[in-house]
């Protein structure tokens, strides 16, 4: 007499658990470098908006004028023609906080008057389309020297 085993397609079964591990495994290892690579481009588009972004601080720095700041607000300007990053002039206004003039040393002239500098907040955003980042800067300005004193002249 022949005795059955209860062991009929055991074999396939561990087939196919060998090979969803292995397909778990290598779904784990394209998701892990992937991630990385979503990562390294985030980065760079945030390296590329800052850049961005400091070069609209440097040009405000340029054209900035007391007189005529406000026609400076909403700018938006590329950063050059090659890239995809530009920068906006989101906004500037006097200080809000702190002194609305700093003295400067050394540029008082006799007679009572003071020099300084007007202050003045800006917020400037870089942003990159390629890669879809942005960052904004809060800069403080200084524009002078303006006299401080209150006599009328």
């Amino acid at each position: 007499m022949r005795l059955k085993s209860k062991q009929n397609g055991f074999a396939l079964i561990a087939a196919l658990l060998a090979n969803l591990i292995l397909l778990a495994v290598g779904i784990i290892a394209i998701n892990l470098s992937t991630q990385d690579l979503r990562i390294s481009m985030k980065h760079v588009g945030d390296t590329m908006a800052s850049n961005a972004a400091e070069a609209g601080l440097h040009w405000v720095t340029v054209q900035f004028d007391a007189a005529t700041y406000p026609a400076l607000i909403n700018t938006i300007k590329p950063v050059d023609s090659a890239s995809s990053s530009e920068y906006i002039i989101n906004n500037i206004q006097e200080a809000t906080t702190g002194p609305a003039q700093v003295p400067l040393p050394g540029f008082a002239m006799g007679g009572g008057q003071v020099w300084g500098l007007a202050r003045y907040d800006a917020r400037i955003s870089g942003r990159n389309t390629s890669y879809n980042t942005a960052t904004t800067i809060d800069a403080g300005l200084g524009f002078g020297p303006v006299e401080m004193g209150t006599m009328s002249r």
